[in-house]
Order: structure tokens, then sequence, then C-alpha cells
């Protein structure tokens, strides 16, 4: 028999995907100054993909077909309250694309289960749409209206949202500064290990640090002595300035992970080499990666596209890293032998001014 505290106890599900990766160390700050309870999805796996892939259309792209099947894993825990945002617009005129405007729809429309969907909504392109009112709407369920208290808990999120950011910048890996801003830890990098060889990453957080998505792309990179870059590592200043060197002007709320990522790293000259991984049927993707491999050419900059869906075979996959670390490599040892060999052949000419000045 279920007692009255546990029926009166605060608890809202979080499906581990999408914005979870990049921003669910805010709202596990702020529903737990709340005094609410987070439950989170098990990790993508694939039955996540399957469950998820079998309610939706088959033009759907990877990253939603994955939110689908975390929401079915929280109502396979028995976790009554969902959280799925909407986020139309982070800025005036920056928009999300329509898939993850319209997540709530597509949720209430293809899952026939008894549950309650937490749907605020974010969309800084129209008045009174403001982040306060957006928090409001995510815990009004839990009977939580008081504006001072909502700020407040605004707070502890943000705190750890930072400190996460403050870690991934130092260069400490993704999952370290996850785990360590969860637990109310600061570490940063110490990582004093050399690599010949350097790769920066242009991809959506949600997919590169899904590892069943990504399959584990940074530790296959790793475990091949490539130092790996992502979005995470820069600020969002660096990222615009990266926007501005492809000469791109943003319109998607997510375009700064891509475009403002791949332009910054492009440029810089400690980076070998760059991936881009986009999912199979992703419009924006398309358009952004177009723009990344030109500008790649006119930078000389060696490029890798991958683009996952459900059915990509990991044996693929890797081969295709595996063969660009190692034209990397080849490429870097040749510039190095090419290098000594001019050092070699500079001829030494002694400065004969003092002579000349005692004459």
């Amino acid at each position: 028999m279920t007692d009255k505290k546990t029926l009166n106890k605060k608890v809202i599900g979080f499906p581990r995907a999408m914005s979870y990766y990049t921003h669910y160390p805010f709202w596990y700050g702020f529903f737990n100054a709340l005094g609410i309870e987070v439950v989170l999805s098990d990790k993508t796996t694939k039955e996540t993909v399957s469950n998820g892939a079998a309610l939706v259309v088959t033009e759907t792209c990877l990253p939603v077909k994955i939110f689908v099947g975390h929401v079915i894993n929280l109502l396979d825990k028995g976790v009554q309250k969902i959280f799925v945002p909407s986020i139309q617009s982070i800025a005036p005129k920056i928009y999300n694309c329509s898939k993850i405007r319209g997540l709530p729809d597509l949720i209430r429309n293809i899952i026939k289960r008894d549950f309650e969907l937490i749907e605020p909504t974010l969309d800084k392109s129209e008045k009174d749409q403001g982040l306060y009112k957006f928090l409001a709407e995510s815990v009004e369920c839990f009977g939580i209206t008081d504006f001072d208290t909502i700020r407040n808990a605004s707070k502890e999120g943000w705190k750890l949202y930072n400190n996460f950011h403050v870690m991934a910048r130092s260069g400490l890996p993704y999952k370290q500064a996850f785990k360590n801003a969860l637990e109310g830890n600061i570490v940063l990098d110490n990582d004093e290990n050399e690599y010949m060889i350097s790769v920066a990453i242009a991809a959506h957080d949600y997919n590169i640090f899904d590892e069943h998505a990504s399959m584990k792309i940074f530790d296959k990179l790793k475990k091949m002595g490539v130092k790996v870059y992502s979005s995470i590592n820069l600020t969002d200043e660096k990222k615009m300035e990266g926007l501005n060197t492809l000469e791109q002007k943003m319109y998607w709320a997510n375009e700064l992970e891509m475009n403002g990522t791949a332009g910054h790293y492009l440029k810089d000259n400690k980076i070998d080499g760059l991936i881009t991984v986009n999912s199979f049927g992703c419009g924006p993707d398309s358009l952004m990666v177009e723009k990344i491999s030109r500008k790649a050419k006119e930078f000389g900059k060696p490029l890798l596209i991958l683009t996952i869906d459900e059915h990509t075979g990991e044996a693929g996959f890797i081969t295709r890293l595996e063969a660009f670390v190692d034209m990397l490599f080849r490429k870097k040892r040749r510039q190095i032998i090419q290098k000594a060999n001019l050092q070699e052949k500079e001829e030494y000419t002694p400065n004969t001014n003092i002579c000349e000045n005692i004459l």
C-alpha cells in the first residue's frame, strides 16, 4: 500500500536526451533547491532507440527518436510527471528547429499513456516570454508560484551550470566535469599527457555526448592518441567569433555548437583536423556541414563528416575514424621531417659587426 508521504512526494522525470547534455546541471540545481526529486531515464541503449523509432515516422531524426525512447523509459519506471520543455527561441529571431519546438505536441500525440506532461515554453522572440516565466511554468504543477522562491532556486541552478562550464573550459573531460558539477565539486584539468595530434569535433552536444549515438567517439579517439576538443571547451564569445569566421549570421538556436565551434577551430593552428557529427535527415545540420566543408577547404584543414542514425554500424564508424587519424599522423610526421631537413640546410653566418667596430 502506498503511504501518504510517497503520494505527496514531488518527483519530476527528466529524459536523458536533447537538452539534458547541455542544461541538466542547471535543472538539477533548480529542482533540488525547490525540494523536487529529479528522476533520470536510463542511459541510451539499442532498446531506447527502437522504442522511440517505433512510434514516429521514418524521416524523424535520431535525437528525437532517442528522446521519445527516454520518455517511454521514464513511464516504465512509474514516473507520472515528465519534463518536456518547448524551447521556441533563445533570443530575438534565434529559433530552434521545428522538431525541438514541437516536442511536447509530438510526445502528447504519439504516446497514448496516462501521465502529466510538464511543458513550459521559452520564446524570447515574443513579449512576456522571459526566463522566469519559463521557470514558473516548469514548477507550477507542484504548487510553487512565489517569484522570490523561484528566483533563488534559479541561482542554485546557475551555480552548478557555471561550475560545469568552468571545468569543461579548463579541459576537464565532459563526463568528469558533469559528474563533479552535480556533486558540487570543482576540479580543473590536470591532464599532463602530450598528444601528437589534436582534433576538434563540431556537433550538437546531444549527438556526441550520448555515448550510444556517438559510439563513444571521445574514448575511441583518446585510445588512438588524439587530444579532442569540442564546443564545451569554448566560451560563447569564442564561438561567436567562429561564426564570423564562417561569415555566417546566427539563425538556429544551437548553431554555435556547429558553425561557431567549427569556425573557431578552423583558424586554430593547434588543431590538426576537424570532425563533424550530424544526424541523418537533419535539415539545419546539412546546411551547416556544407558551410563548414567549404571553409575547411579554404583553411586547408582536413575534415571528416560523420552522419549517424539508428542503422549506423560501429565497425564502419571506427574504420573511418582510424583512417582519418592515420592520415593526420602521416601528415604531422611529414611536416616534422620537412622542418628538420630545413634546419639542417641552414648555413651558419658569423656576426662580423663586432670586428668592424674594433677596426
